[in-house]
């Protein structure tokens, strides 16, 4: 599992544009400038706890969407197929300079059923 803050700023990047612009520009201050609450709250000249509650709702909805829709888990699942197939493709780079014919084959066969069940996935 990522962490909160990369894990938030993903689910921004898929679903900020479903929320607010009040609610958009508080997880932007926060999460990806840093803020503090009080910082933000001297923005929007309101109190800390309404940083705080918005900040919350916000993060609800953007897990509510991500259970719903599933984008992100098919983003990460998608960028770790992606690396597996990177990864073996280097393995066959390295095999080319004295390899059988066969071995490279069955490398590629399998590079290609990982793509057909990523494309599958979507």
């Amino acid at each position: 599992m990522i962490e909160k803050v990369a894990r938030i700023t993903l689910l921004l990047d898929f679903y900020g544009g479903l929320l607010t612009e009040k609610q958009q520009l508080c997880l932007e201050l926060h999460y990806n400038q840093d803020l503090s609450l009080a910082e933000i709250a001297e923005t929007f000249t309101v109190s800390r706890q309404a940083v705080h509650d918005i900040l919350k709702r916000a993060e609800n909805l953007l897990e509510d969407y991500e259970a719903r829709l599933g984008l992100l888990e098919r983003f990460l699942r998608n960028r770790h197929v992606l690396s597996q197939v990177l990864a073996r493709m280097k393995d066959i780079s390295a095999k080319m300079t004295g390899a059988s014919q066969i071995a490279l084959q069955t490398e590629i066969d399998d590079l290609r059923l990982l793509l057909e069940k990523m494309i599958e996935e979507e």
